[in-house]
């Protein structure tokens, strides 16, 4: 259980929320939503114990496992299959377990008796924790989130961001914490993953607070719903599901408005009477009454909600280029002896549409990493063609540098662009006042996105690689980079799971990975994108 009393939170000086208090018990399913930037992030850090409130206290009791947006947790040289086990403190027992069957093929008999009787007393330790059921329970958890052998077997340092977050979630979700806080638990998972995990939260029996834009995940799963106001800097509390709680918030807002309109009419009657009686000495004090009666209508009202502000998105004009700005020719990369793709070719002609397909861990980012110049390739190589600009956004944000602060990363990406100039860029995507000082590393998953995109807007940039530029988006800020992505006039490499983008893209071939087929563009090819 975990128990708000009182909370404050801030970014810098900027308030996020004051005086908040709720509980989390066994059973409920609590949505957290809000628009980027409000505060979810901030929220669930300071519930996982990660972060402290600026004033209130958070209580905790029971286990906690926390999924956070970007999760980097773990020795990167342990196996993925270890980290999951880890949960439960098995990986400890597995390993010693691995040692002892080693030594027990050695052709010193005294290591390997040792070996043997080690290998009995660690045995029995594994089975009275429940170990071989556990395992089995992992197994099935991983097969569920598409987690294969080949990917358990590596250490975590090879696996792409979205292999380690399904590593991570399957290490949560076989915790068997009693409050599971989970940050965008949707990202980088396929549709049927994606299904699966909807009814494993739905029948989950202890408390859960998901932070998600995938609607459907909420309707199904959620029984209560925190909605973070950044206008107002407060959380409303709905014990309803998803439905009912769109239908009482639009209710409610429809009902202030009604409240509001009223009084300001009642409260402008009054003020004007007392306007009139003012210009009488004998009625001096009864006009002063009625405009403190006026001020007492207003002030006891619940403000309106404000319409939440969009980031302003148009991606840049491309700077002129030859026909062909990109090509590569025969990538192949592997990590050990685990392949990834070989041979892949592709020309990236001037104002080209591409879409990267394939399933998760076929090396899509990979592929994007090496076309942006982030990772070098096994073999082949990359040919720039005349007048080359890329723009990469990455999905794990790590062109962003994130001891730096917003504005020193917005004037790396533009250096020619004067102060004003750059301040009113970071104005359009949301970030103002004292918002620019903040380091970038502090920044919600939304931020962070909204921040990559915007060094993306000075950039000029005449071939965009873009690698799931819409998750961790509010919906509102998910349209407005979907209609850039439409009337971008230069080329796009585009890594997605989110159909509407690629709609929005309107693509003109398709790289199949990992076998580096390209084809043209169809309809079937659209059906593979959320499987993808």
């Amino acid at each position: 259980m975990i128990v708000a009393s009182d909370v404050e939170l801030r970014a810098g000086a900027r308030l996020l929320m004051a005086d908040v208090t709720f509980r989390v018990a066994a059973g409920d399913r609590i949505g957290l939503v809000g628009r980027n930037g409000a505060g979810k992030t901030t929220l669930t850090k300071v519930l996982a114990g990660e972060g402290q409130p600026a004033a209130g206290q958070v209580s905790r009791s029971g286990e906690i496992g926390y999924l956070p947006q970007d999760p980097r947790a773990g020795d990167p040289e342990m196996l993925a299959r270890d980290r999951i086990l880890s949960a439960r403190g098995l990986d400890d027992v597995v390993t010693r377990l691995r040692r002892a069957e080693t030594e027990m093929a050695s052709e010193d008999p005294k290591v390997r008796d040792r070996a043997m009787d080690r290998y009995a007393k660690l045995d029995a330790r594994f089975v009275a924790m429940g170990g071989y059921t556990a395992e089995s329970e992992a197994a099935r958890i991983c097969h569920n989130l598409n987690l294969p052998d080949r990917i358990l077997d590596q250490p975590l340092k090879t696996l792409s961001g979205g292999q380690r977050r399904r590593v991570e979630l399957a290490r949560i979700l076989f915790s068997q914490s009693e409050t599971l806080l989970l940050d965008e638990p949707t990202n980088h998972l396929d549709a049927d993953s994606i299904t699966w995990l909807r009814e494993h939260l739905r029948n989950y029996g202890g408390g859960l607070v998901v932070i998600s834009h995938d609607v459907e995940l909420l309707e199904v799963v959620v029984n209560r719903v925190f909605h973070l106001d950044a206008n107002r800097a407060r959380i409303d509390l709905y014990n309803v599901g998803w439905k009912n709680y769109l239908k009482q918030r639009d209710t409610d807002e429809k009902r202030r408005q009604r409240e509001r309109a009223n009084a300001e009419k009642k409260a402008g009657a009054l003020l004007a009477q007392a306007d009139k009686m003012r210009a009488k000495a004998t009625k001096a004090v009864a006009a002063q009454n009625m405009a403190k009666r006026a001020e007492r209508l207003m002030g006891g009202l619940e403000e309106v909600r404000v319409q939440d502000k969009v980031a302003k998105l148009r991606f840049p004009t491309p700077a002129p280029c030859g026909k062909t700005p990109l090509m590569a020719e025969g990538l192949s990369k592997s990590y050990g002896s685990l392949e990834i793709f070989t041979s892949v070719d592709l020309a990236i002609d001037r104002g080209s549409r591409v879409v990267v397909l394939g399933l998760n861990g076929a090396g899509k980012t990979t592929l994007l990493r090496m076309l942006g110049g982030v990772e070098r390739p096994d073999s082949g190589r990359l040919v720039p063609g005349h007048g080359l600009k890329i723009g990469y956004y990455a999905q794990e944000h790590e062109t962003l540098d994130h001891d730096r602060t917003v504005l020193e990363n917005m004037r790396s990406a533009a250096p020619d662009l004067d102060d004003t100039r750059v301040r009113t860029t970071l104005g359009s995507f949301l970030f103002s006042g004292e918002d620019v000082d903040k380091p970038a590393g502090v920044l919600s998953g939304g931020e962070k996105t909204r921040l990559a995109l915007a060094t993306l807007v000075v950039s000029s940039a005449n071939v965009l690689l873009l690698d799931e530029p819409t998750n961790n988006l509010d919906p509102a800020s998910r349209a407005e980079i979907l209609d850039a992505l439409a009337h971008f006039e230069g080329a796009v490499v585009l890594v997605t799971h989110d159909e509407g983008a690629v709609e929005a893209l309107n693509p003109e071939r398709v790289v199949l990975l990992p076998d580096g087929v390209e084809d043209l563009w169809n309809a079937e090819y659209a059906e593979l994108v959320s499987l993808a």
